[in-house]
């Protein structure tokens, strides 16, 4: 068994996969394991990236759950979010798949929720700007005005009727996955939007729904971010 994963075993699949993207985390995830517990007999997967003492907390933190099943994936080349999630993907046990970021903006109630809800779809996206959403702890206006930007001109080249492509909590039917992740070129924050465009070409049944949220604040993504996400969703609409 490999250092620090937890000992929970399962005489078939385990209801759920939820994987975690982690890039030098230390000072937020905490907030994240501590929801572990009580969150039902699901899998765990970390994708631990960075410098800093994230993998050793969930290492440590897998070592003194041994009844859940956390798995700590660590990686010397950056992947990426993009990068980070499909290898959390092709590693998941469970017919049913998702992620979650790991500042704790979503809690991990909130994804047993989306859980619940796939029987009727193939993917459940939370979603900050539909009806019934909570925003307990908001971004500030200049996230917010550049976050609906963003959406505005995804909906316009990607055709895709969303209005929240970019939050950090979405489930899927495995099968779903399997059918598109081979197609899938993105490795970086404008994943999210190639896998939903990827989706819906194939023609799965995509649910949004509210979710409650909280800022986090101290964002990796920065402006230059936003710009290169742009770029590169623009070069892949135009080639495929």
């Amino acid at each position: 068994m490999p250092p620090g994963t937890g000992r929970k075993s399962y005489r078939g699949p385990p209801p759920f996969s939820l994987v975690i993207p982690a890039y030098n985390e230390e000072m937020r995830i905490p907030l994240l394991l501590s929801q572990l517990e009580g969150a039902g007999e699901g899998e765990f997967i970390f994708v631990c990236e960075g410098t800093d003492r994230t993998v050793d907390l969930v290492r440590d933190f897998a070592r003194g759950h041994p009844e859940l099943s956390v798995k700590c994936l660590h990686n010397g080349e950056r992947l990426g979010k993009g990068g980070a999630i499909r290898q959390g993907f092709l590693s998941a046990q469970s017919p049913r798949v998702g992620y979650i970021d790991a500042d704790g903006s979503t809690s991990v109630t909130q994804m047993m929720i989306l859980f619940s809800l796939l029987n009727g779809y193939d993917a459940i996206i939370g979603s900050r700007w539909v009806e019934g959403s909570i925003l307990e702890k908001p971004q500030g206006l200049f996230r917010r005005l550049e976050s609906r930007i963003f959406n505005g001109f995804i909906r316009l080249i990607f055709r895709l009727p969303f209005q929240d492509t970019q939050c950090g909590a979405k489930v899927f039917k495995k099968s779903a996955i399997d059918a598109i992740i081979g197609e899938i070129s993105s490795t970086g924050f404008e994943f999210d939007v190639e896998l939903l465009w990827r989706l819906q070409r194939h023609g799965f049944r995509i649910k949004e729904h509210p979710i409650a949220w909280r800022d986090s604040s101290d964002s990796h993504v920065t402006v230059t971010d936003g710009i290169m996400m742009l770029l590169r969703l623009i070069a892949l609409r135009m080639g495929r």
